[in-house]
């Protein structure tokens, strides 16, 4: 009776753990993952941590760069707009400047470059998100204009920058002393010079003061293609770590997922053998009660 009893409580153990097995492999299967605890495969479990972190890290840098690239994508279409204003603006000063005219033309020819620079200094305070483009890390509008048309900046020459996670750091915005107010490149300087000249139809030097508005269209230009770089090595950086997302992610899913094939073949089996088991542990049940008879 004592081995009868024994085998017995060996049995029910070993269906205990078949209990067991057929619940685990039921869950994995029903969530889809295999791992819902630490205990369950700790190693797998600290690489998921691992690979969990930097997918954070990863989210929070795209996302970061996706608002910057649409500020810079902003700030570069209200310069594609500046370079517009400035061709019109040289063709105008050339043709009125070139000695033909008369004070009507010239005034009309002043007319429209006042226009035209009133219209580039509502460009150099275009703003994106609530926050002005070009006025450095200051919240007052960057540029102000008086009843004379004089402008002044008002902003700073602080740059707006991301740290790449490759190291280093990326100026997604240009101050707008640098783009518009440049020594020796002023956009409104020039603007205003011709104007002047213009309307007081003393205009000594005709070519000085056109090629005072090219420089300062070259260097918006310029100014342009800086933002446009660092846009463009933005944007690598962003492809990069795009695809670092989708490998990682890959990777978790392997890692993390539960192979159901296999679980199914394992449940059937382990089912299999808990009937068996309990068609066994019937028989011995029944024997060990007549042995008490």
């Amino acid at each position: 009776m004592l081995n009868s009893t024994t085998s017995l409580q060996q049995m029910l153990s070993s269906l205990s753990n078949l209990s067991d097995q057929q619940t685990r492999i039921s869950q994995e299967m029903s969530s889809g993952l295999r791992i819902t605890s630490l205990g369950d495969d700790p190693v797998a479990s600290g690489q998921a941590v691992t690979m969990a972190d930097t997918l954070r890290q990863d989210a929070a840098f795209l996302s970061t760069a996706n608002s910057a690239t649409n500020r810079m994508q902003t700030a570069d279409t209200a310069l594609g707009s500046v370079v517009s204003q400035l061709t019109s603006a040289i063709s105008t000063a050339t043709g009125a400047l070139s000695g033909t005219g008369n004070a009507t033309t010239r005034a009309v020819a002043a007319q429209s470059l006042a226009s035209i620079r009133d219209t580039i200094v509502s460009l150099a305070n275009s703003s994106y998100g609530g926050a002005y483009l070009f006025s450095g890390s200051s919240t007052a509008t960057p540029f102000t204009e008086d009843a004379s048309g004089n402008v002044t900046y008002t902003g700073n020459n602080d740059a707006t920058s991301v740290a790449l996670t490759s190291g280093g750091t990326v100026s997604t915005s240009l101050a707008g002393s640098s783009i518009f107010t440049a020594s020796g490149a002023s956009v409104f300087d020039a603007l205003n010079n011709i104007i002047t000249a213009l309307q007081s139809g003393t205009s000594t030097d005709p070519a000085s003061l056109v090629g005072g508005l090219r420089d300062a269209l070259n260097n918006v230009i310029s100014q342009r293609a800086t933002l446009n770089s660092a846009q463009s090595r933005l944007s690598g950086e962003s492809d990069y770590i795009t695809a670092q997302k989708t490998n990682l992610l890959a990777q978790q899913s392997s890692l993390l997922s539960a192979d159901t094939p296999t679980l199914a073949t394992e449940l059937s089996a382990v089912t299999t053998q808990r009937s068996a088991l309990l068609s066994t542990i019937a028989v011995v049940q029944k024997g060990s009660l007549f042995d008490y008879l």
